[in-house]
């Protein structure tokens, strides 16, 4: 299996995601420039964490038109499997692969620190790894991680189990209090309706090794790398 990690003018966590990819799988990473119209035949895109352009405009919406972009839309409508962490999760919302949109977090302050996630659904190539109702502890980095979405959007959402993970409490209750960004619901981590592209704020990248602090985010790793394998 073959991870690609896509390089943007900005990114920040490009070589996080590499080094996390490689070192929770066993398997094969290489980069992928932002001007490249080739996937290099990668079986896993990463849109990696950052401020791809400099979060100009706003955040992903320069990123959007990258030409690379233009080959990911293919892949992603092909069910290949697709990642955005963070900046990236914003760049696939703006790039229309996920629905709603990252807005200014509600305390208007950046966030940087480790909050607790709830797996709401662990039947995705992102979260076999992971038991229902699992808790992971995952960094968080953002200034634009609230998500929001249209209430005919949120229940479609809810109806397809197409939210991933939300933001809980350590013991996986899900209150306001867990909630680091006033993002709708709770709300930490999408997938799309064919479950073949995820996006999470949260960073996976910058916790999978217990020297981190947690290894919880190579579940996300090796839970694409299993179903890599299965297909």
């Amino acid at each position: 299996m073959k991870f690609g990690v896509i390089i943007f003018p900005g990114s920040n966590c490009d070589h996080d995601s590499y080094h996390a990819a490689i070192t929770a799988t066993g398997q094969q990473a290489t980069m992928l420039w932002h001007e490249s119209h080739d996937l290099e035949n990668c079986d896993v895109i990463i849109v990696p964490g950052g401020f791809a352009y400099g979060d100009y405009l706003r955040t992903g919406a320069i990123a959007r038109f990258a030409p690379i972009m233009q080959e990911v839309g293919k892949f992603a409508a092909s069910g290949g499997l697709v990642i955005g962490i963070c900046n990236g999760f914003q760049i696939l919302c703006e790039a229309g692969l996920l629905p709603g949109a990252l807005m200014r977090n509600a305390g208007l302050k950046y966030v940087c620190k480790f909050v607790d996630l709830r797996v709401e659904n662990s039947d995705t190539p992102f979260t076999n790894a992971c038991k229902p109702g699992e808790v992971l502890r995952i960094p968080i980095g953002h200034m634009e991680g609230n998500y929001y979405c249209d209430q005919s959007t949120l229940e479609t959402l809810q109806r397809q189990n197409r939210i991933v993970f939300r933001y809980s409490t350590p013991d996986g209750q899900i209150t306001a209090e867990a909630n680091p960004n006033g993002s709708l619901d709770n709300i930490a981590g999408i997938c799309s309706e064919g479950r073949n592209v995820l996006g999470m704020m949260p960073h996976p990248d910058r916790c999978s090794e217990q020297l981190l602090g947690s290894s919880d985010g190579a579940k996300i790793f090796r839970s694409m790398a299993m179903a890599g394998v299965a297909t």
